[in-house]
């Protein structure tokens, strides 16, 4: 099985160009890509996520 490809959150802010702070206002309403918080305690958000994530807010547009 070929693991998923995990992006760390500044590579996912500068791809959907958002600040840090309003992505957590974001998720503070539910409303954004799923994050993984690992062992250590860095933030990873899966890219199948992060893309599902973006079909949504297209197809929320039209």
């Amino acid at each position: 099985m070929a693991r998923s490809q995990m992006l760390k959150l500044p590579e996912v802010l500068a791809e959907i160009g958002m600040s840090r702070a309003a992505f957590y206002r974001m998720r503070a309403r539910g409303h954004a890509p799923r994050l993984i918080k690992l062992p250590n305690g860095q933030l990873r958000v899966r890219r199948s996520d992060l893309d599902a994530w973006i079909a949504d807010c297209e197809t929320a547009a039209a």
